[in-house]
């Protein structure tokens, strides 16, 4: 069998600093903006001529945050409540023979400085680091597909947490709302999605989880579907 050599071609940056708090797909969480930086020597101009022509881009990139050995024949998709087996090819799982990923994302911006490329992303699904292998632009009119139908996932998922501040979290936001004007809003939007791994989300038992959001470590408690975000720590905050 022959194999094949990809290098990446960009590195993604977004608040989302591990797994646990990547939306399972983009636009679920509209606060969750990223950049894609190219790397030499496709950071060079030319390669992105005509890109600014395209509202959306095709990202293929790799799942590099799971073991190249771990790969399945069959999963078991969130939106089955994690106990119905799919086969691979009809998921989206990162467990996948050759750990490729696609996402299709806005393009807000293209920025060219000090000899780097910079396109600025909407709504994104990626881990901070996640190695880009390809951009190709969106075609709405090949791309987009309004009676096509998805069986298990034929629409957005539900909001299925309520979420709630305690004051100490809150003061903190204040403090933060300069620099991050949109930390309450992606904190809120990531865990009303309930991040939590779906065999567990119908615990109604109070349990507290902990999340990472740029560098912040945000501590949150569940209890009957409502989320309470008790602690934020950050460099900022307290030097850690």
């Amino acid at each position: 069998m022959m194999t094949y050599q990809i290098d990446p071609i960009g590195i993604i940056r977004s608040p989302y600093s591990e797994k646990f708090a990547v939306p399972r797909q983009p636009n679920l969480v509209s606060a969750g903006k990223g950049e894609l930086h190219l790397l030499a020597p496709y950071n060079d101009p030319t390669s992105i001529k005509g890109l600014e022509q395209f509202s959306h881009l095709w990202l293929l990139f790799l799942f590099h945050h799971i073991d190249p050995e771990k790969w399945r024949l069959t999963v078991r998709p969130p939106r089955l409540g994690g106990n119905k087996t799919m086969g691979v090819f009809a998921s989206r799982s990162p467990f996948r023979p050759n750990h490729i990923g696609l996402s299709a994302v806005e393009l807000k911006d293209i920025i060219i400085e000090n000899k780097q490329i910079i396109l600025k992303l909407g709504s994104l699904d990626l881990i901070d680091g996640t190695p880009i292998i390809d951009i190709k632009p969106y075609l709405p009119y090949c791309d987009s597909h309004p009676n096509a139908f998805a069986g298990y996932a034929q629409s957005t998922p539900d909001e299925k947490l309520t979420v709630e501040f305690s004051q100490k979290a809150q003061l903190v936001l204040d403090l933060q709302k300069q620099n991050y004007p949109q930390l309450t809003e992606l904190i809120t939007q990531v865990i009303s999605q309930d991040p939590r791994p779906a065999y567990k989300q119908n615990n109604n038992s109070e349990q507290t989880y902990g999340i990472t959001l740029y560098h912040f470590n945000i501590k949150w408690k569940i209890a009957n579907n409502h989320a309470i975000i008790e602690h934020i720590y950050g460099k900022d905050i307290d030097g850690k």
